[in-house]
């Protein structure tokens, strides 16, 4: 009975460990470069408000004057909530100030830690 207790907790713990691990790597910040912010000023083209990360897709002009498209990833609806956003609080064509993370592999994405909306108010994500 005892070596069935000890085997079922090495299982049970074994699991957890494996869980707690996936959860880690799924929220690590690791492929941002969070240690120099960069600050993007663009429209919004449009907004997906969905868990667990929603994203802002932001018109961006570029050093030569083309638009790009930025994928900023801002927290889940539930974290926005608590820090003043709605749904509706961003949308498309609005002209908003987004600063975060941008992706180290030089793909067009940040990690976003602030917006600025067009009436001045900041938002934290």
């Amino acid at each position: 009975m005892a070596r069935q207790s000890a085997t079922h907790l090495t299982t049970v713990t074994i699991a957890l460990l494996v869980f707690a691990t996936v959860a880690l790597a799924h929220h690590s910040v690791s492929m941002y470069d969070m240690e120099h912010p960069t600050t993007l000023k663009g429209t919004v083209e449009r907004v997906e408000w969905t868990n667990p990360h929603g994203y802002i897709y932001l018109e961006v002009k570029d050093d030569k004057g083309q638009t790009v498209e930025w994928a900023v990833e801002i927290n889940s609806p539930n974290f926005l909530k608590h820090n003043g956003w709605t749904s509706t609080i961003v949308k498309p064509g609005d002209v908003i100030t987004a600063t975060g993370g941008a992706a180290k592999s030089g793909a067009k994405t940040m990690r976003c830690t602030t917006v600025v909306l067009p009436d001045g108010t900041v938002l934290r994500s």
